[in-house]
């Protein structure tokens, strides 16, 4: 393999003993009724916070969860993460009422050496997104070094994901920044081709500046969901009451003309699963890709669709896909994004996932296991591969 793309620094375990560390983790996770309503985000935050503890530091572990505007909110607070975690960490995780002033240094003071404490929501303080001077210097004083281990926070210039590090010399990588870091890198280096870019959900936004950067590089793209309705529109389809971004028509035509002229080859859907209702249909139906009937949409790619897909898979040596291609979440839509699931899980491929509803997708499918890399981070992944800095790994680059 060529040299990574980034040189991180690492965590020399050797020098943890009692060191107050700021952990910057990412447990965005889902909550209800007052409970984790998945914890993976947890379970992938593990292997840093278990060798650290074995270390012997003091883990002093930061999150925002949700979107609570800048103020304490009830509904996004992290106590029932702390709950969640201490069981699968093995010891016991303490819970600051805030995550800083005097609720955050009492908590920390009283912890001995592999013992956690889990700080409030970071959002809810305004000066976390914004980057405030104060606030991040108020963060970086509760601690003597700095891990992120948040990649999925990684394209954001947060107060404790890039003023953080840049006040505490002793700042490394977390285990899975590293992974999610090399996994991706490696697909902006010499890969093994045919390299195969699969591309859904419901719109190209996000997403143009990643296929852009990846174009070159690719042999084949595979285009679903509501995306791929722009695609079919640009070449002349009806697509009537579907979802069709307008004014993405010209640059959708702009790639197929230049995926063309480069030799990349573009699959786009040939049958859809139409429907009336998502909540309530009357009418379900496989119709052409060229002529949806009226007062219907796309919701799903169809069988024809599905199995073209799984043998241009197939024969496929990398592969990065981000974006289900249909209503996933309701099925019988679910279909052909499992399909999709399946074939990256028996492809003789390296393949990465990324996004959260294909991360969801891989799991409900029951394949994830078998993708060589599944990424927590969405946003992060595309920014990227569309060949971006991101601020929260430069904070953590090893000076040459």
């Amino acid at each position: 393999m060529t040299d990574p793309l980034y040189k991180l620094e690492d965590l020399r375990l050797a020098e943890m003993e009692g060191v107050a560390t700021f952990v910057r983790v990412d447990f965005n996770v889902p909550l209800a009724d007052g409970a984790v309503a998945d914890d993976s985000r947890l379970r992938a935050a593990l292997p840093t916070l278990n060798e650290l503890s074995a270390a012997g530091a003091r883990l002093v572990l930061a999150s925002h969860c949700g979107r609570p505007k800048g103020l304490p909110d009830p509904s996004f607070s992290l106590r029932p993460v702390a709950a969640a975690l201490e069981p699968l960490f093995g010891n016991a995780v303490a819970f600051a009422e805030d995550c800083i002033g005097p609720p955050a240094r009492a908590a920390i003071e009283a912890l001995e050496p592999g013992g956690a404490v889990l700080l409030e929501n970071l959002r809810f303080h305004a000066g976390e997104k914004t980057n405030d001077p104060d606030f991040g210097a108020r963060l970086a004083s509760l601690a003597e070094a700095y891990v992120d281990d948040a990649f999925g926070s990684a394209h954001r210039a947060h107060a404790s994901v890039v003023y953080v590090p840049s006040r505490l010399e002793r700042r490394a990588a977390g285990r899975l920044m590293v992974r999610e870091v090399e996994a991706l890198s490696r697909l902006l280096g010499s890969v093994e081709e045919p390299f195969a870019l699969v591309l859904g959900g419901a719109k190209i936004e996000g997403k143009l500046d990643t296929l852009e950067n990846l174009l070159p590089r690719i042999d084949l793209l595979l285009l679903g969901g509501g995306m791929a309705n722009t695609f079919l529109a640009a070449q002349g389809a009806d697509l009537a009451d579907s979802l069709v971004e307008a004014d993405r028509i010209d640059m959708a035509r702009d790639v197929l003309q230049r995926a063309a002229a480069t030799g990349v080859r573009v699959l786009l859907p040939t049958d859809l699963v139409v429907t009336d209702d998502l909540d309530a249909p009357s009418r379900v139906e496989t119709v052409a890709a060229d002529g949806v009937p009226a007062a219907l949409k796309a919701v799903d790619i169809g069988e024809a669709s599905r199995q073209a897909f799984t043998q241009a898979l197939g024969e496929a040596k990398t592969i990065f896909w981000n974006g289900p291609m249909g209503v996933f979440e309701t099925p019988p839509f679910d279909a052909g994004t499992t399909a999709v699931a399946v074939a990256l899980a028996g492809c003789d491929a390296y393949t990465v996932v990324g996004g959260g509803e294909t991360v969801a997708a891989v799991h409900r499918a029951g394949v994830a296991e078998r993708i060589d890399h599944v990424s927590t981070g969405g946003g992060a992944a595309l920014e990227l591969l569309a060949g971006r800095t991101l601020p929260g790994v430069a904070a953590l680059e090893r000076p040459e």
